[in-house]
């Protein structure tokens, strides 16, 4: 990832895309299924649902429980925006009409399989890393090009394990 310059109010975003030789309905399956993802995530650890919901839907909650080295352990509640299967599922962090984050998968059939992408946004709420901001803000720019750089490691990895799952014949879960 390249230097910008960006500050956290500049609501930074980070994507990576790869081709999954896959119909976009059985990646889909990978995709939505939330619970699946701490096996796929250095810093996700668990997912639990929230309001009796059993799996992913239009205004479906959920709570990760995420470790980071340099924050440590904390809770977040995430709200789905986006559910159209099997295109796009995206969520918000925390309240949904001023989120701390922002995630997206893509899926679009392409040469047979699916091109599927992952995008974040971070802000516009403050965050774990509005923390570390605020104790040195002369390094703002940095820092946020810090996390960046770490999202976008963990989204390149999450989609190749994602295609690897998905390219597996009767690969169904973890």
């Amino acid at each position: 990832m390249e230097w910008t310059g960006a500050r956290y109010a500049d609501r930074p975003t980070v994507e990576a895309d790869t081709w999954v030789d896959a119909p976009p309905e059985r990646v889909w399956t990978f995709v939505s299924d939330v619970e699946l993802m701490p096996s796929m995530s250095t810093e996700l650890q668990s997912v639990r649902w929230l309001d009796d919901a059993s799996g992913p839907a239009l205004g479906a909650r959920f709570v990760g429980r995420n470790r980071h080295e340099a924050v440590g352990e904390w809770e977040t509640t995430s709200h789905i925006v986006e559910f159209e299967p099997p295109r796009v599922f995206a969520w918000a962090v925390e309240n949904p009409e001023h989120p701390v984050a922002t995630w997206r998968f893509t899926l679009r059939p392409q040469a047979g399989g699916t091109q599927l992408s992952q995008w974040m946004q971070l802000g516009p709420a403050r965050s774990n890393l509005s923390v570390l901001i605020d104790r040195m803000p002369e390094q703002e720019q940095q820092i946020v090009l810090v996390r960046m750089r770490q999202l976008k490691e963990s989204i390149t990895a999450t989609l190749a394990e994602i295609k690897q799952r998905a390219e597996t014949p009767g690969r169904t879960e973890a």
